[in-house]
């Protein structure tokens, strides 16, 4: 059967082996329902093999094979065996159960593989590999074929495996790199040359299955698709043995995105369901995701240079070679930091909810600059809490300028305050019990204005240890009660502003 002769030549089949390759990364162990879990959704993805596990290496792969097999349709359902009669005759039985079962047997040929591993001659390691695929052929109807090691493997030698196993009844032949070892363009001539010099090739699917040990196992995968392979051996977020194996979201969407360069090569994965998959992968396995990682990290569809944010605003395409829909991502997340720009705040601002006048956005605009410089990244919840600081519904008797403090063991207490009214600067300093009894005796005198502090409560607005605080104080005056709100990352300035917040409000009650 002429595997690669499939309805049409320019599809690229995907292979995936999450659940085989990937679970063999320490820590990353799978029980039986998560396996289905993470199964249902390749089928989902549309993949066209699951690669479910390795039936002999226990009896609970075993059982996971065996119920991936008779639960999922859709995708061919593979199980790996080594070139060994019972390996064989187990993985046969636990994919029996399977719509369309596959059965991957695979030996070393590289001659490092031979001597030190198999301790084998060249001959013996050749026969081996023939009878494992005749026995493989005669309990399945579609066979795969790996020379593990292939990248090291003398070519012409390889060429014999390939050849012979073809023979033998393998239906896909697969090139392993299998530690990460090939060169672009040294893996290209390497595919070219069993194209030209195998001379069966016709009657079999040639796949790659590329590791990361350099960080070239996406780009030798696409190199060999363009050389004329058609199955590519991939893993979600490129989980696997060591740096791990290609990324399917990776090979999938260069081929997807560079069609002005892969041609009529394409896939049939559902792109929009890489993203909800990437996160079923990282949370079961217990493996983040790099937020640099392409397609599916945190940063991946984020802008937070002033620059890409105005350009993505005024068009997406300027800084977005994808359309974050196409993955699974909702849209693209302007973080903002201290490189954005005024019109990505406004943008942001807008999107909260907030229509403000140019004399409010300035203030706001003014006080983000000076919050962003003293944290990593603006949430929302800080702009939000620096909007209802700096957007009184009175108009301000007093503006905050800028306050010291000078606090410490054995030492007194001491807050130096400056405050604007009008034109006109302020500027006061008291001692107290602490710093924050100090900073209110200062604001008392330097705005003249004796309140009674009936509550003080302080609030982490967002997390971490560069969190805005905000602070809430209740104060009386005269029969009547205030409440002021202030927010910053600096807590004692936070102090200040919501008593200068409940200040101001007396001050505007009492002139009216």
């Amino acid at each position: 059967m002429a595997e690669n002769k499939t309805a049409d030549p320019n599809k690229t089949h995907i292979f995936d082996t999450t659940l085989r390759d990937g679970e063999q990364v320490p820590g990353a162990k799978l029980n039986l329902h998560e396996k289905l879990e993470i199964a249902r959704r390749l089928a989902r993805l549309n993949v066209d093999v699951i690669e479910a596990g390795f039936p002999r290496s226990s009896p609970g792969d075993f059982e996971s094979v065996a119920r991936i097999a008779e639960e999922i349709r859709g995708p061919e359902i593979c199980g790996l065996a080594r070139a060994v009669p019972e390996d064989i005759e187990v993985c046969a039985e636990a994919i029996k159960g399977a719509e369309k079962p596959r059965l991957h047997t695979f030996i070393g040929t590289s001659d490092v593989n031979i001597r030190s591993q198999l301790r084998k001659t060249r001959d013996e390691a050749l026969k081996i590999a023939v009878d494992a695929v005749s026995l493989a052929r005669s309990l399945c109807e579609t066979v795969e074929f790996s020379p593990m090691d292939a990248t090291r493997t003398e070519p012409a030698y390889l060429r014999d495996v390939v050849t012979a196993t073809i023979e033998a009844g393998a239906s896909v032949i697969n090139i392993p790199d299998t530690v990460g070892y090939a060169v672009p363009r040294q893996f290209g001539k390497l595919i070219q040359y069993l194209f030209e010099n195998v001379p069966n090739i016709d009657q079999a699917r040639l796949s790659v299955h590329c590791h990361d040990d350099l960080g070239m196992a996406t780009i030798n995968s696409l190199t060999a698709v363009q050389r004329g392979a058609r199955q590519i051996e991939c893993t979600i977020n490129g989980v696997g043995e060591r740096a791990g194996n290609a990324s399917l979201e990776e090979c999938v969407m260069a081929i997807r995105t560079r069609q002005d360069y892969f041609g009529d090569i394409y896939t049939d994965i559902n792109t929009k369901e890489i993203m909800p998959i990437s996160r079923v992968v990282r949370r079961l396995m217990n493996m983040p995701v790099p937020p640099n990682k392409p397609i599916v990290g945190d940063n991946a569809f984020a802008h937070s240079s002033g620059i890409h944010q105005d350009g993505y605003l005024k068009n997406p395409e300027t800084f977005e070679i994808m359309n974050p829909a196409d993955v699974g991502i909702s849209e693209s997340k302007l973080i903002l930091t201290a490189r954005s720009g005024r019109r990505a705040l406004r943008h942001r601002l807008e999107e909260l909810g907030y229509e403000l006048s140019e004399e409010q956005f300035v203030r706001v605009h003014e006080r983000f600059v000076r919050v962003a410089d003293q944290k990593k990244e603006v949430t929302d919840a800080d702009l939000e809490a620096i909007v209802k600081d700096e957007t009184h519904s009175t108009p301000p008797t007093f503006l905050f300028n800028y306050m010291q403090a000078l606090s410490g063991t054995n030492l007194v207490p001491t807050t130096t305050i400056s405050v604007k009214r009008g034109d006109e600067t302020l500027e006061a300093s008291e001692t107290g019990n602490g710093p924050v009894d100090a900073l209110y005796k200062a604001i008392e005198r330097v705005t003249g204005v004796k309140m009674k502090l009936e509550s003080y409560a302080i609030s982490s607005v967002t997390g971490g240890k560069d969190a805005m605080g905000e602070v809430t104080v209740r104060v009386r005056r005269n029969g009547s009660s205030y409440v002021g709100v202030g927010a910053s990352p600096d807590v004692l300035e936070a102090s200040a502003k919501a008593m200068l917040d409940a200040i101001n409000k007396a001050a505007h009650e009492e002139s009216v």
